[in-house]
């Protein structure tokens, strides 16, 4: 089994993983230690970027340059709908559906989907569940109910939308009609989840410039609720090491709290390197209390 570049990561109801990457099979299933399941997508997908499951054990499948999110069954054999139009985008931050969308989340309370729309376009809009457009927010900036590229966004139980606004360097909360309500600060959130207590961010890195100063990203910070920091785990600078994080570019939690994470690290990392070479992009961090 091979994959390239773990783009994303998400577990359904029975604690399989679901890997979504950039290599020859989009999708790779595997149960909750590692072990190969199955794979599916081939040709399918221009350049895999966002995974999530629903309460269903429905996949949406965001693809960037695709400009789509797709809603498909858990074994891929049937779309239910895409919204976006296939290789067509919206007018550069026009604030239109999509130009090079980045993750989808799904509210527990009215089911309705949000997706982040951050490459080529500062929004996040909302659907029913149906797949219905209901409203977008946001523009490029960096007032409250701005961004600078909304990279990922999770709905907590109480259906607050949580999103990564990347290079704004901060965590949005809105409602579900996408009043704001409250902004905190960590270093370029790259990705987002969240369960019945917690918050799980992945920090990505410093710039060229600062490569190689401890303490700036490259980790997972948990969250409660309310924004107020619980733990951080990942070594204070970026390597290959057991304990160290390239990319944290999509994550996921399982069932019994166990921390999933998939990392662009061929192009964080691997694509520097002479010659260039693959490296880790999938990693695994097993709760312990």
């Amino acid at each position: 089994m091979f994959f390239k570049e773990a783009t994303s990561v998400a577990v359904d109801s029975k604690d399989r993983v679901y890997v979504f990457n950039r290599g020859a099979n989009p999708v790779i299933v595997l149960d909750r230690e590692g072990n190969f399941l199955e794979t599916w997508g081939a040709g399918r997908f221009n350049r895999p970027h966002g995974i999530y499951i629903d309460a269903k054990d429905d996949l949406f499948l965001t693809d960037d340059l695709d400009h789509t999110v797709r809603k498909v069954s858990r074994d891929g054999t049937r779309t239910h709908f895409v919204l976006g139009t296939s290789g067509k985008p919206a007018q550069w931050q026009g604030g239109g559906i999509f130009n090079r969308p980045t993750h989808t989340a799904v509210s527990p309370v009215t089911g309705d989907i949000f997706i982040s729309d951050g490459y080529g376009n500062s929004r996040v809009h909302r659907f029913t569940a149906q797949g219905r457009h209901v409203k977008s927010w946001g523009e490029p900036g960096d007032l409250p109910g701005h961004f600078s590229l909304p990279h990922n966004l999770t709905v907590l139980p109480d259906g607050r939308v949580v999103v990564c606004d990347r290079e704004n360097f901060r965590v949005q909360v809105f409602n579900e009609d996408g009043r704001f309500v409250d902004q905190w600060h960590m270093h370029r959130p790259m990705s987002i989840t969240s369960d019945s207590a917690f918050i799980y961010v992945g920090e990505g890195g410093a710039p060229p410039v600062q490569q190689g100063v401890p303490n700036l990203g490259q980790r997972v910070v948990v969250l409660d609720h309310s924004g107020q920091e619980v733990t951080r785990f990942g070594n204070k600078v970026a390597g290959e090491g057991f304990d160290q994080f390239l990319a944290p570019h999509g994550i996921a939690v399982d069932s019994h709290g166990d921390v999933y994470v998939a990392e662009v690290s061929f192009t964080a990392y691997g694509s520097t390197l002479t010659p260039p070479r693959e490296v880790p992009s999938l990693r695994k961090w097993r709760r312990v209390r």
